[in-house]
């Protein structure tokens, strides 16, 4: 009998992040999945400890990264996945929806998007499967939160990113260029459609008020019944209204701006100038 597939999270507590890191126990090759490069936004320092544990993990089991894989752009934390690769080598993976989150900001931050997709070893079409070892992913586009959202199948788990949260929590907002709540609704029915049993393992977890513990997956069948947002059945209507309403009470992510600029480049900081410095842009009065 072939052993389960090996999961491990980390987290985040500065973005409440979750990462994964999943292997083949049969061959030894692991993904990363949405890892965090740690990022001082008051003194403008970046930092990889949270990407030297998952270093770190990857040595002490003697696995090999094969992949680096991107949920979405995201806009809560910069992404590690350039770092990753630096050290470990692997390919680097997102939907390939991405020219569309590319188009929307490259007016916002001045840059050419073609080449900023080259940043990028892998785009995947909605379906696509790859291997992992001897493992097999199956790539599922779920837009709405942003227009190149994908979720990760593998065996009876499915990383979905921000497209849901714990049932307590919710739905991830979709008031981003591109967001899309209807999108959204639908790329959620598409997960519940999955088996009951099937884990769904989160990017975030906020704590919902009256929880003490932080959690990163919840399953199919529970999100199905018992979501705040879209489970016992909430209708498309009811669920875009909610949405639509929530997300106007919402400020934006504190790292939106350094993260969207670097994670379209996956995770690839910007060059140094001739002092040596490299600095992010600060776009002002347009988002």
């Amino acid at each position: 009998m072939s052993q389960p597939v090996l999961i491990e999270p980390f987290f985040d507590p500065d973005s409440c992040t979750y990462s994964y890191l999943v292997a083949d126990p049969a061959t030894g090759d692991c993904a990363i999945i949405d890892p965090v490069l740690d990022y001082d936004h008051a003194a403008g320092r970046v930092s990889r400890a949270s990407a030297d544990r998952l270093i770190d993990y990857i040595q002490a089991h003697s696995l090999k990264l094969t992949w680096i894989l991107e949920t979405h752009v995201h806009a809560d934390h910069l992404s590690a996945a350039r770092y990753l690769q630096t050290r470990l080598g692997g390919r680097i993976g997102i939907g390939d929806a991405l020219p569309l989150v590319q188009q929307n900001f490259a007016p916002v931050f001045d840059f050419d998007p073609v080449l900023y997709e080259r940043q990028f070893d892998r785009l995947f079409a909605d379906g696509e499967t790859f291997a992992l070892g001897e493992l097999s992913v199956r790539v599922l586009h779920t837009p709405g939160h942003t227009p190149a959202c994908v979720s990760y199948l593998i065996a009876d788990a499915a990383f979905v990113g921000d497209t849901l949260f714990m049932p307590d929590s919710g739905t991830a907002r979709c008031d981003f260029p591109g967001g899309d709540p209807r999108q959204l609704y639908r790329s959620i029915r598409r997960l519940l459609d999955l088996p009951d049993q099937t884990r769904l393992f989160l990017c975030h977890d906020y704590k919902a008020p009256g929880r003490d513990q932080y959690c990163c997956q919840t399953t199919v069948e529970a999100a199905r019944a018992h979501n705040i947002h879209v489970g016992a059945g909430i209708a498309e209507d009811a669920f875009v209204a909610l949405r639509t309403e929530r997300d106007r009470t919402l400020g934006l992510p504190r790292l939106l701006l350094p993260s969207v600029q670097v994670n379209l480049r996956g995770g690839e900081l910007p060059e140094a100038q001739a002092s040596g410095i490299r600095y992010l842009k600060i776009p002002l009065d347009v988002l």
